[in-house]
């Protein structure tokens, strides 16, 4: 039997870190969790067009600190950093008790090496009806340009709107899952179609990072 696991989970505490980075008693631990999960989801869908990779999330005392990774940095703080203020405001309303908010901004240098971003990519392109074959490879060489080891990229569905769901898969590069030290990066994302949803998963092999001296 095949068990899959989550690359990134996979990875967490070998090089890998949480995506939300607290402590908290038996009480409070369930409010937090909800509270994370929703102010992800409303950061994911408010800055849909900012191209958001991940919303790393820290907390101490009553302050929350939001770090919100993006290819397009201009998008979210806004003119004048308005936008900033106004996502902050929002965002504290989620919060129970009206925590105290930051919120840092990261941009993403390479938004091809990123796979979330690339996968969301893929998906907008079967959105707008470009053949998925077409949208899988040029994504892929892409990636390979840019100075990738290895991607492999997956969509499984009603692929060009056909009666049955299949899955296709395209591949270039190294992708070697199981070993913990490779620097693999993992992105889902889904695409509306008018025949139904389509599921894209990409796998990215990043080129080795340098060991960390003990």
């Amino acid at each position: 039997m095949g068990q899959k696991v989550n690359p990134i989970g996979f990875r967490v505490a070998v090089n890998r870190n949480w995506r939300s980075m607290w402590y908290a008693s038996k009480k409070d631990f369930p409010v937090f969790l909800y509270e994370d999960a929703m102010i992800r989801k409303f950061i994911k869908k408010k800055l849909e067009g900012a191209a958001v990779s991940k919303v790393t999330i820290e907390r101490a005392s009553n302050r929350v600190r939001v770090n919100i990774h993006t290819a397009r940095p201009g998008v979210v703080i806004g003119r004048k950093a308005s936008e900033l203020d106004k996502l902050k405001d929002e965002i504290r309303a989620l919060t129970s008790k009206e925590r105290e908010v930051l919120i840092d901004v990261k941009e993403i240098k390479n938004p091809e090496l990123d796979a979330q971003l690339v996968a969301e990519n893929i998906a907008l392109q079967i959105e707008r009806r470009i053949s998925f074959r077409r949208a899988m490879k040029k994504t892929v060489q892409t990636t390979m340009d840019m100075g990738a080891d290895g991607i492999r990229v997956r969509c499984s569905g009603r692929l060009g709107g056909a009666e049955i769901a299949r899955t296709e898969e395209t591949r270039q590069g190294r992708v070697p899952l199981h070993t913990l030290r490779a620097n693999i990066d993992y992105g889902f994302a889904e695409a509306m179609t008018v025949a139904g949803k389509i599921g894209i998963k990409v796998w990215i092999c990043r080129k080795d990072e340098a060991p960390v001296q003990a």
